[in-house]
């Protein structure tokens, strides 16, 4: 079998700019609430934002050498989305990220542990990851590169638009990632700002939403 697939097709750079622009969040419920990996999945440290297409890397538990593979194919603005299958090992850490780096890679996502959290934060390079972790691992098995992988819970396609904040991180797949889900973004996040208005007025969200109708249709039953 082909272990690497060396090029993939991306979406529109104006179109990445676009989601750019939109949180993870407002993409999940865009999407009918579809595409957000698990909550385990985080940000090392607060305040990153990445959106950019997936280079994705399958690796063996404990071995990253996949990892340098994936990183030496990215692109300027890609984003790098890793399966560890192990989470006690720092698969990743300032060494690569150095060189991530100075290629122009967006981001990390890993379904996997790091560890140089410090230097990482240093160099301004978001990661994602379940957590840090000291331990090395080793550079032996041969793994897939540009496949279809699993992360965080959610299938992720070479070329699929990845977008994490604090929040988390949501997939989007490259066949869906078009102008009219971005304007679906764009609509929510105009009605949640007009309900915000609203609840500064001191609208009650029970009367903003009907939930108190929904209650009382279900035989909620009050006293006092």
């Amino acid at each position: 079998m082909v272990h690497v697939r060396r090029t993939i097709e991306r979406a529109d750079k104006s179109v990445i700019a676009m989601f750019a622009e939109v949180s993870p969040a407002l993409a999940h419920e865009a999407m009918g609430r579809t595409g957000a990996m698990d909550a385990g999945l985080k940000p090392i440290y607060s305040g990153m934002k990445v959106c950019g297409p997936a280079i994705t890397a399958q690796c063996h538990p404990g071995d990253n050498v996949m990892l340098h593979k994936a990183l030496a194919l990215a692109q300027p603005g890609d984003v790098i989305v890793a399966s560890m299958g192990l989470v006690d090992t720092g698969a990743w850490g300032e060494v690569l990220t150095t060189s991530a780096v100075a290629r122009g890679v967006a981001g990390l996502v890993i379904d996997g542990m790091v560890r140089d959290g410090l230097g990482i934060k240093n160099l301004g390079f978001p990661v994602f990851s379940r957590g840090l972790c000291m331990k090395g691992t080793v550079k032996e098995t041969i793994g897939l590169v540009n496949h279809p992988i699993c992360c965080g819970g959610v299938t992720v396609n070479p070329g699929d638009i990845v977008i994490g904040d604090d929040d988390g991180v949501v997939v989007i797949p490259r066949a869906n990632a078009t102008e009219e889900l971005i304007r679906r973004c764009h609509d929510r996040e105009q009605r949640e700002h007009e309900m915000m208005e609203r609840l500064r007025a001191g609208v009650t969200t029970l009367d903003l939403l009907g939930l108190d109708a929904m209650l009382k249709a279900k035989g909620l039953q009050e006293e006092g």
